[in-house]
């Protein structure tokens, strides 16, 4: 049976624990700890990591690589009892509170100390998987489920089937069950099966009917390359659904799988100025990405799809491709 490993991925803007300063995650590709974390040592290659922040989870991969390094790293605690069991609190002041002792206090002591730093790579066979599960479902998934640590064992074939029976995905391409096998040669038959699988568990909450609205609108054309099968075709979020979690209005458009996937990476575009699609230099190699650059697209575009584009374009210049709605004139919501 296959290990999977469920852990705590909490963005800085949602961290409680004031024990320490956070890790520097990735989630669809690394995820890092150190050795004052409970089970860091355990976690091994061919793994299934399961990321989730307390309320859903976020996706899952099967981990191709470790890193190990050391660092030196400062820990926190109370002044009063002297444990890294504290909260940090936004609003309220003093701005610590103590789990353990309840004293509170605003500034909390402080040492070093030179600890072992794992990261995890996981990105070969990353699947995005935000909503498919809530927090208590997968808490009832783990081996202790009234565990409270970060990083806590199950098993791959509950969580798998936990999946199935929401979602009725197909987890065959990862081929997890094999046994007695070399681990080199299960890496790389892993790696081969999810290199470019991402778009078949690609599922949100409410992922569906905003899919359907779209075809509803447009029918089957990817809105960039033309008529396409339905099963070719994805919902693209215009702006980065991961930080808005809200399906905005006229704030999508279908895109066949490929396109998404190139879209969301920045590597196509379409310029405001011009209203043409803009290929990145390294896909104009490619005949069929080639001939899309230049050409304005498909669909007859809102003037919210319009608004939106150009965000995404203009973040794409700047080096960074996800666009909150935060960013977007209220106009395109």
């Amino acid at each position: 049976m296959t290990t999977a490993w469920l852990v705590l991925a909490v963005g800085d803007d949602d961290r409680q624990h004031g024990g320490n300063d956070g890790y520097d995650d990735d989630p669809s590709q690394h995820y890092s700890w150190d050795d004052t974390v409970p089970n860091h040592g355990r976690i091994a290659v061919g793994d299934v990591i399961a990321l989730w922040d307390k309320k859903q989870l976020l996706g899952l991969g099967v981990v191709s690589g470790i890193e190990t390094g050391s660092q030196l790293k400062t820990l926190y605690f109370c002044p009063e009892c002297n444990k890294a069991d504290f909260k940090r609190r936004k609003r309220l002041k003093p701005a610590c509170r103590c789990n353990q002792c309840g004293a509170m206090f605003e500034v909390p002591g402080s040492k070093t100390k030179q600890v072992v730093t794992y990261r995890s790579q996981h990105g070969e066979a990353w699947m995005e998987g935000r909503g498919l599960l809530n927090g208590t479902q997968l808490r009832a998934l783990c081996d202790s489920p009234d565990s409270q640590l970060s990083m806590r064992p199950a098993r791959w074939e509950k969580l798998r089937d936990a999946i199935l029976a929401t979602e009725g995905i197909d987890f065959s391409d990862l081929d997890l069950d094999a046994e007695d096998e070399d681990p080199a040669d299960a890496r790389e038959r892993r790696r081969i099966a999810g290199g470019h699988r991402m778009s078949n568990v690609r599922t949100r909450v409410g992922q569906g009917p905003f899919r359907q609205q779209l075809l509803n609108a447009h029918g089957q054309v990817c809105a960039f390359t033309g008529p396409a099968p339905a099963g070719a075709l994805q919902a693209a979020h215009l702006y980065s659904f991961a930080e808005e979690e809200e399906h905005h209005d006229w704030g999508g458009l279908l895109l066949r799988n490929d396109i998404h996937s190139l879209f969301d990476r920045g590597q196509i575009s379409v310029n405001p100025d011009t209203g043409c699609i803009e290929v990145d230099d390294e896909l104009l190699g490619y005949p069929v990405y080639a001939e899309l650059h230049g050409r304005k697209p498909l669909v007859s575009l809102r003037p919210e799809h319009e608004v939106w584009l150009a965000a995404h374009w203009r973040m794409r210049k700047s080096g960074a491709v996800s666009v909150p709605a935060s960013r977007i004139p209220e106009a395109a919501s």
